[in-house]
């Protein structure tokens, strides 16, 4: 039964907030460095061996065939197929937007290069997410990225995952996932390739097992569970806002839902409504389970209500409010902020543009959601002339003989006129 939290104030709910964060300690730390250990030594025999006992699929091969990708493909209704296709040109053209170009400054140059090798995890044990896959490796393609690897928990040969790969062009695609594939490709393995970084989310193992393997490989994040933060007033629909609620919870018990607002009445009609339209839903359970767990209602003055979208920081910060263009002008932490009534989180979910991939559990705070150039490393060139040189090696020598590096003052003494 729905037992939805009291409404807080602001600064009440900072220190429930305190209380109830994500713990983004390593539960499973000494199970996933065995398994990542097993696999950096034993490669694809740990795969195989982990492959059935955890997922209870044995399989003599990791690699999927291309024609298994195609035949997924082959195998869309045409309309899903159309559907696919439209999201993934709108990300293309949205990446290639904000895709940072190489600099040309008078004494510098900045360059940018794409990566080499980047492994996908995309998920698969309990649901598919095509969305995801879009989401992620099409930035990488933008940015050149000229080795893609796809691990995935998925073992049937004819599934979106499959057909959505495809419509990328991904050849390189494996069924192997938790702790395990996070290992083979930190590491590699005699199928699977040592990669630069591993990007996707995943359960509790997968990331951990990320934040375990990074410094040998690089990482796009640590994600925890799915968030939003709403902020509402009397213009909003509260249908609408509810259906923003539920979207949310449905994803995963741990998910999520902040529903903040001046009005305490505006927040008592989307409860009520909540209430009554819960027992409706498909995903009816999940949704309840959620709201029971990690649902909160907050009030207070705008100055503390955008005090606190800060503070939280949360993964998707939905504006439905008459003041919106002001309230956006403020927030500085958010993994994705959504304006107004028809820029529902679930619209960037899939087709607005921007991947999905974002920051949660306050992280927004120094880190952002992923994009074409997390897939790009750069570079300065310095190339200094002759009259600058002059006019600037003075106070590095002095510099450099505060510091006792008497060679480093040498080297630059040498260089001046005499």
């Amino acid at each position: 039964m729905i037992d939805l939290k009291p409404v807080y104030g602001s600064a009440d709910f900072k220190t429930v907030f305190e209380q109830n964060k994500v713990d983004s300690g390593i539960e499973q730390t000494e199970q996933i460095l065995s398994i990542l250990e097993d696999v950096r030594l034993n490669q694809d025999q740990a795969l195989l061996k982990y492959t059935e006992l955890y997922d209870g699929q044995k399989i003599d091969k990791l690699k999927v065939p291309v024609k298994y990708l195609k035949e997924s493909y082959d195998n869309l209704e045409s309309e899903l197929r159309s559907a696919l296709e439209f999201i993934k040109q709108r990300i293309e053209n949205y990446e290639m937007k904000i895709k940072h170009p190489n600099l040309d400054l008078d004494e510098f140059k900045y360059v940018y290069h794409a990566l080499e090798k980047v492994g996908f995890y995309v998920p698969g044990g309990k649901a598919l997410y095509p969305s995801s896959v879009l989401m992620s490796i099409i930035a990488a393609q933008v940015a050149g990225v000229s080795e893609i690897h796809v691990v995935t928990p998925t073992f049937t040969n004819n599934n979106i995952t499959f057909a959505t790969l495809y419509i990328c062009g991904v050849e390189n695609v494996y069924t192997v996932g938790g702790a395990q594939a996070v290992a083979a490709l930190a590491y590699g393995t005699e199928t699977i390739p040592k990669v630069d970084k591993i990007v996707g989310p995943g359960n509790s193992f997968v990331a951990n097992a990320k934040r375990l393997v990074f410094g040998q490989v690089g990482i796009d994040m640590i994600a925890g569970p799915s968030e939003i933060l709403l902020y509402v007033d009397q213009t909003a629909d509260p249908d609408a806002v509810v259906f923003d609620i539920f979207a949310q919870a449905e994803h995963d018990p741990e998910a999520r839902t902040f529903l903040i607002s001046e009005s305490a009445d505006v927040l008592e009609t989307v409860r009520e409504k909540v209430r009554e339209r819960l027992v409706d839903q498909v995903r009816s359970k999940i949704i309840e389970q959620s709201l029971n767990n990690n649902h909160y209602s907050i009030t207070g003055e705008r100055a503390e209500l955008v005090a606190l979208i800060n503070y939280i920081a949360p993964e998707h910060v939905s504006i439905q409010h008459q003041a919106a263009t002001e309230i956006i002008s403020q927030i500085k932490y958010a993994g994705a902020v959504f304006k107004g009534n028809y820029s529902p989180e679930a619209i960037g979910d899939y087709v607005a543009g921007p991947s999905h991939v974002l920051p949660t559990n306050s992280s927004a705070r120094f880190s952002h959601g992923l994009n074409v150039n997390d897939f790009l490393t750069g570079h300065a060139v310095i190339d200094i002339n002759s009259d600058t040189y002059q006019a600037i090696v003075d106070p590095a020598i002095r510099v450099a003989e505060a510091e006792g590096l008497y060679c480093h003052a040498e080297s630059l003494k040498i260089r001046k006129e005499k």
